[in-house]
């Protein structure tokens, strides 16, 4: 005797005036914020929203487990607002106030004795370097040598407390040797993320949805970058008699995330050393200024910066007391948070 199985489907929910099935997912107005939630299945977790058809899967909604205390699980999912108008892949930040803005360079070549730093020979041919271009620029440049850590502090800080509403943007450079998330100052290290949170929208309120440009200048790391192809290129100036060799920034620095409209240019991929000659300064500085001095005026700065790392690259370690440094190479990096184009055409 064959026995019966009796299905039961649940009733469905009824609308009170029309007495017609309600949809179980409602659809929100286009100005509102659409949630997208998830609902369990036999094969796992299904994502469904408004204008989707329940079954879709979606891999990035998943179940988080439950935890030591029994407490159910919960389902983690991915929300997304309606864009009143597509965004334009052209846009560009706006460039037209009355100043560039300030740009702080803050240079080290010497050290406190305990630190063991070596000297930074040829740190200030970059300096240098860099106030020219920069003021070519527009910007309002700043420098200082060898301060104490509590020095570029106080800096720093009064800096991002200045009232940039007539700025179009801010710039800092740091030459110096580096240590993990770290910059060294005079007298001690100082972390990076310490320096750039100054400036984020909740602290300087009048650089928000303006470009904020770091640049660093020190070693990432404990190796150097093996050549793919021998180069014949040299940097030394025929007409100085001192002989000019390659130094390396000690340690390291890591690439670190700071922020919407932050930029992060780095003078070598976290890893590698960096080289400074003892005349003409360090490569990236050298190539950067060169690059700035003759496109600085017309392409993208991330145009620029791409174009740096090409330029390094292609240079190598001609004469160095590292015998083992001999035909070693660099390549430069940037983290961009920037989310328009970055132009410093002349004002």
């Amino acid at each position: 005797m064959s026995s019966k199985v009796t299905e039961v489907s649940k009733p469905a929910v009824l609308d009170s005036q029309r007495k017609r099935p309600m949809p179980m997912v409602q659809t929100l107005k286009a100005s509102r914020p659409r949630v997208l939630t998830t609902a369990p299945t036999d094969a796992g977790y299904e994502r469904v929203s408004d204008g989707e058809v329940p079954g879709q899967e979606e891999i990035d909604s998943k179940k988080i487990p439950e935890n030591k205390d029994g407490d159910a699980g919960i389902t983690e999912t991915d929300g997304w607002f309606a864009m009143s108008q597509a965004l334009d892949p052209a846009a560009e930040y706006t460039m037209k106030n009355r100043r560039r803005g300030l740009a702080l360079i803050f240079n080290h070549d010497w050290f406190y004795w305990q630190l063991t730093l070596p000297e930074r020979r040829g740190t200030n041919t970059d300096r240098d370097n860099l106030h020219r271009r920069l003021t070519d620029l527009g910007f309002d440049v700043r420098s200082y040598d060898n301060l104490k850590a509590v020095e570029i502090l106080e800096k720093v800080h009064d800096a991002a407390t200045s009232d940039h509403s007539d700025a179009d943007c801010f710039l800092c450079v740091f030459l110096s040797h580096g240590e993990d998330n770290h910059v060294y100052a005079y007298d001690a290290k100082i972390e990076i993320q310490r320096l750039t949170s100054l400036f984020k929208g909740d602290k300087c309120q009048t650089l928000v949805g303006k470009p904020k440009i770091f640049i660093i200048q020190a070693c990432r790391g404990a190796q150097h970058d093996e050549p793919v192809m021998a180069t014949d290129s040299t940097d030394s100036k025929a007409d100085i008699t001192e002989t000019n060799i390659t130094e390396v920034d000690a340690a390291s620095v890591y690439t670190l995330p700071a922020g919407a409209d932050f930029i992060m240019c780095y003078s070598v991929a976290e890893g590698y050393y960096s080289h400074r000659e003892t005349i003409n300064g360090s490569w990236y500085i050298q190539d950067l200024c060169d690059v700035l001095k003759k496109y600085g005026g017309e392409l993208e700065f991330t145009e620029l910066l791409t174009l740096v790392n090409r330029r390094v690259s292609l240079r190598s370690v001609e004469n160095c007391l590292d015998r083992n440094a001999i035909g070693k190479k660099q390549v430069p990096c940037f983290a961009s948070m920037l989310t328009k184009k970055l132009y410093l055409r002349p004002k």
